[in-house]
């Protein structure tokens, strides 16, 4: 790792970092640069995963996956150079839960403005509230009685004062406050192997962010008051989804169903190995291949694809806490570059369990529509790459601040003031 020293040392590191996207079937990374309320990407690199190192979006094999950070920064610091020092990773898989709460809190004394000590004890009293939520959920689902949990993100999703709805309620008066807060928490047994990951490379852990609450937040500007969409992404191993709804994050799940199923079907109906099924799907995905082949992978992919948008209704299900589903669908990821995604979910007929007003939209959220993060080097061209610049746009405003791992409640705040 001798590249890695030949950077250290020579800048002031305060304005530069890392987002690295540990995926199923690749890390990607991003080394850049905050001026003001900007990212800019100086440097990219790719490294792919053995199927061994990484399942459903949790880590399998911590050194494996070492090796192929350290491989893909040493391509991105090579070509930016510098290797800064400061990291936010990406962590997602069926195991990260994102849960928004809604209380109602009558304030003891109308007269008093809001303060800070205030909306932190409101903040706190939901925090603890979700995480037993979320142990139950995981105990049920892992068939684990006791399954310890953290928070990993934290959001204030919505504020009303005596029912008028303000973007932030300190120095506000009144009797009566609803606050809606999004959390989401991982088991500490992955948020431990991150953890170990950004020890072993020498890195300050700025934050672990669950990877679909980066790309719900990741427009800017874009995302006004009223913005409303449901994001997709379909990564290697999973598929990760986020209701944003006026602005406000609703929730997010996911499920355990990518891109890496497709190429083992693939693989299967065309009796050849995994990576060469890889490359046949990517050709496929570009309109590349033609003839018999091309047919026998549509074929193969078409039954999958169909599962896949089974998933997705069931998913969409479970946000309950809505009347109606934003009637656009914006997709990302890897794995939805396979043009059946797309037609499954155009053509789909959806359960009366998913309450859309009208039949949705679809389009693709691509580098160009993450307006906080410039990319310089002019290699940010794919889909798969909005999730990595997702994640910087998280760290535009943590780059520079001590290490800020626990600093949940400090995060929040940064998210009423944005």
């Amino acid at each position: 790792m001798g590249i890695f020293d030949l950077f250290k040392g020579k800048v002031n590191f305060n304005e530069y970092a890392i987002a690295l996207d540990i995926g199923t079937e690749f890390v990607k990374t991003l080394i850049f640069k905050v001026e003001g309320d900007k990212a800019k990407v100086l440097g990219v690199g790719r490294q792919r995963q053995r199927l061994a190192d990484i399942q459903g979006g949790v880590v399998t094999d911590i050194y494996g996956v070492i090796r192929n950070c350290e491989a893909a920064l040493e391509q991105a610091a090579t070509q930016a150079k510098i290797m800064p020092e400061q990291v936010i990773i990406g962590i997602a898989g069926e195991l990260v839960k994102g849960i928004t709460t809604e209380v109602k809190y009558i304030r003891p004394d109308q007269n008093a403005k809001i303060n800070l000590g205030e909306l932190s004890e409101i903040v706190s009293r939901i925090q603890k509230q979700t995480a037993e939520r979320a142990r139950k959920i995981l105990a049920y689902e892992t068939g684990h009685k006791e399954v310890n949990v953290k928070l990993v993100n934290s959001a204030v999703v919505d504020v009303k004062i005596d029912g008028y709805h303000v973007t932030n309620p300190l120095g506000f008066q009144g009797r009566e406050m609803e606050v809606s807060v999004f959390n989401a928490f991982a088991p500490n047994v992955h948020l431990g192997a991150l953890q170990t990951i950004a020890e072993s490379l020498d890195l300050d852990l700025l934050s672990i962010a669950a990877e679909p609450f980066a790309v719900a937040r990741c427009m800017g500007p874009d995302q006004e008051s009223d913005f409303s969409a449901i994001f997709i992404d379909v990564g290697g191993g999973t598929t990760d989804i986020a209701v944003v709804n006026k602005g406000g994050l609703i929730g997010t799940k996911m499920f355990a169903l990518g891109g890496r199923a497709f190429t083992k079907r693939i693989a299967s109906v065309l009796g050849e190995p995994f990576l060469e099924a890889e490359q046949d799907k990517l050709a496929y995905s570009s309109g590349k291949l033609t003839g018999e082949k091309k047919e026998r992978i549509a074929r193969a992919v078409k039954q999958d694809s169909e599962v896949w948008l089974s998933g997705v209704e069931l998913t969409l299900e479970e946000f309950s806490g809505l009347d109606l589903l934003p009637s656009r669908i914006l997709l990302c990821g890897g794995g939805s570059e396979l043009p059946d995604i797309e037609k499954v979910l155009s053509e789909a007929k959806w359960g009366r369990n998913v309450p859309f007003a009208k039949k949705p939209t679809v389009s693709f959220l691509r580098p160009k529509n993450v307006t906080s993060v410039i990319d310089e080097t002019g290699e940010l061209k794919e889909v798969s790459d909005v999730t990595p610049m997702a994640l910087a746009n998280l760290a535009i405003d943590l780059v520079g601040n001590e290490t800020a791992v626990d600093g949940v409640f400090s995060k929040i705040i940064m998210t009423l003031r944005s």
